[in-house]
């Protein structure tokens, strides 16, 4: 028999389809006339079972439409604190160092993202007197905000605090973790190769969804300088608790660095293939 294509064993559930209960791990049945698509809701943020009143959404979906794209604008334009960022990181016994790109304000962030991949010229000058007294080392991480300040502020903390263990163990050395407002991610082309780092990572906040406005990203590059580009970049996304949760994340990140090192590359040339974890639905004591 020739394949069948996904779409078309896409199943719609039928008013009387039973569906898994993720408090219990027992099927349940929705009662005569109600929502065929309630129940799948438990299980995802996105935007599904919407409903309908005529032709048109239910009041109740369009006033959640626009409470969530209200969320979403605040958190692109929320203000980024970077020395409680730095306060957060010491306190969980990790090393920062400030920078600053050519930007000073969210608005020209917005509209100009070429002058976000740049340092100013007294953080190059910092680096530059730094990057002897530090010697070279393996690793240079970067935390932004980029967009979204509330994601660098509530991940990478925790991030980080489980990550840098999992290098240390490995004989890694680390630069001071950089603290860049308004950077975008090939900002870390330059500070890598400022310091002659082996490899760089840029924390940073990614766009908001209207169902994830706190979401981090991660992008390693192995040997990075002026001429890399994106394909030569490995990248980790939805990292919080209800995406990739940040413990999770910094296995994964350790695990795809020292690939990186042990074969002298990154981007389309590094691969992942390690397999799916299948997540076991948790059944309640009865």
């Amino acid at each position: 028999m020739g394949a069948v294509s996904s779409r078309s064993q896409a199943i719609i559930p039928s008013s009387s389809m039973a569906l898994p209960d993720p408090a219990s791990g027992e099927l349940s049945v929705p009662p005569p006339g109600g929502d065929r698509w309630a129940g799948l809701r438990r299980f995802t943020q996105a935007r599904i079972a919407l409903g309908r009143t005529g032709g048109s959404l239910r009041t109740e979906s369009v006033i959640d439409f626009r409470l969530g794209h209200a969320r979403a604008r605040d958190a692109v334009h929320a203000p980024f604190d970077p020395l409680a960022l730095a306060a957060s990181l010491r306190d969980a016994g990790i090393e920062t160092f400030p920078l600053a790109t050519e930007i000073g304000e969210r608005r020209t962030y917005l509209a100009r993202p070429d002058l976000g991949r740049k340092l100013d010229e007294a953080s190059q000058r910092k680096l530059r007197c730094q990057a002897p007294i530090w010697g070279n080392r393996d690793l240079a991480i970067l935390v932004s905000d980029g967009l979204s300040a509330l994601a660098a502020e509530r991940q990478a903390v925790p991030l980080l605090a489980h990550l840098l263990p999992l290098l240390h163990s490995e004989g890694w050395s680390l630069y001071p973790v950089l603290i860049v407002p308004f950077a975008r991610v090939k900002l870390q082309d330059e500070v890598g190769e400022l310091l002659g780092a082996r490899q760089s990572v840029i924390l940073l906040g990614e766009r908001p969804g209207f169902s994830s406005i706190d979401s981090l990203g991660a992008y390693l590059t192995y040997r990075p300088n002026a001429g890399r580009t994106d394909a030569d970049r490995n990248c980790l996304s939805n990292i919080r608790p209800e995406g990739l949760p940040p413990v999770e994340a910094a296995v994964k990140l350790a695990d795809l660095l020292i690939e990186s090192a042990r074969r002298g590359v990154s981007g389309v040339a590094l691969k992942d293939l390690e397999s799916p974890i299948l997540i076991q639905p948790q059944i309640a004591d009865r």
